[in-house]
């Protein structure tokens, strides 16, 4: 047997208990992790409050990534081994001392990051590489708008923009998230609470606008983020929904385009790439210290419906960790 985070009904964080379940066996291209830290990420509070579509085939459970130490593989699989250490993306899961992971969506652990850091990555990696390096192309020189300075998401995205040469601006509620940001490596944190960040994004650019954007926020923020656009712009949306009235000239007359994505439901051979694509180009730039894991607050296992509570509140700055309690590092 073995211990995993469920819940039998949608509602708030109390709803999430641990429970035994069944250990789980790899099919024949999977790996089973045993897990030494899972990240919490916003699809699962969406999860739990019942608002997200669980793609068809996810594995039961809660957690879209975690790190620690593989043992067992399927019959397929040759490029890992029992007794590896690696981080994995999984389509749910990983709120467990044990998770099967498709042997393509697992990644080694970064040289000098511990196994909790390394839980904070595959989300935040696979989803800022595939939407700006892999749909926008986003290259050294280009100035990219970043929403979300104090996520998950939001605080790799400034690194690794950073990393490649780009110029970041970004958007955070608060102060203390802007100086954040700034430490990270944005050129302009614009507090959204209290500054207009399409004026911002204008006179940083000098009224040319922004080569792309990263969007967590949806709807809303559509027209003023076609606003920011400079010509052949691209604005990516990764969150958020509802219907917005919106004049096509606007983005014709930029000659820029939108992109929609998630990254849960893609298909397998879509993640593969994406994973791929990130061991080659992104694990690197960790491994020199030019992208660090931002870890906010590590729970046990157990306090799941604390790390769902902060996560909640708005008060993190980077991820939040999951150590389920039986766990000793390595």
């Amino acid at each position: 047997m073995s211990s995993a985070i469920r819940f039998d009904r949608p509602g708030g964080p109390d709803v999430l208990r641990m429970v035994q379940v069944e250990q789980p066996e790899p099919g024949p291209a999977e790996v089973r992790i045993e897990v030494a830290a899972a990240g919490v990420n916003n699809a699962d509070l969406l999860e739990r409050r019942g608002q997200f579509q669980v793609p068809p085939g996810a594995p039961p459970g809660l957690g879209l990534e975690c790190a620690g130490t593989i043992t067992a593989v399927g019959r397929d699989v040759t490029t890992w081994q029992p007794g590896d250490q690696v981080c994995a993306l999984v389509a749910g899961g990983a709120y467990a001392e044990e998770v099967i992971a498709p042997a393509a969506q697992v990644m080694p652990v970064p040289r000098g990051l511990t196994l909790i850091e390394a839980a904070a990555l595959p989300e935040a990696a696979c989803t800022v590489y595939s939407n700006l390096a892999m749909t926008v192309g986003l290259t050294a020189g280009q100035t990219v708008l970043i929403h979300g300075a104090s996520g998950g998401v939001g605080s790799f995205a400034i690194q690794w923009a950073t990393a490649i040469g780009a110029r970041v601006i970004t958007t955070a509620g608060s102060t203390e998230k802007t100086r954040a940001a700034i430490a990270l490596g944005a050129v302009e944190a614009v507090n959204y609470r209290t500054d207009d960040f399409v004026t911002a994004a204008l006179d940083a650019t000098g009224g040319e606008g922004v080569d792309a954007i990263l969007d967590i926020v949806g709807a809303t923020y559509l027209r003023r983020n076609v606003e920011c656009l400079a010509p052949d712009g691209h604005l990516v949306v990764i969150s958020g929904s509802g219907p917005v009235a919106f004049d096509l000239w606007e983005l014709m007359a930029r000659r820029a385009s939108i992109s929609a994505t998630l990254l849960r439901g893609r298909p397998a051979h879509q993640k593969a790439a994406i994973v791929a694509g990130v061991t080659r180009d992104v694990i690197p730039l960790v491994e020199a210290g030019a992208i660090r894991a931002v870890v906010d607050t590590v729970f046990p296992m157990e306090q799941a419906n604390r790390a769902h509570e902060l996560l909640e509140s708005g008060r993190t700055v980077g991820k939040v960790i999951l150590e389920p309690s039986g766990h000793r590092p390595r």
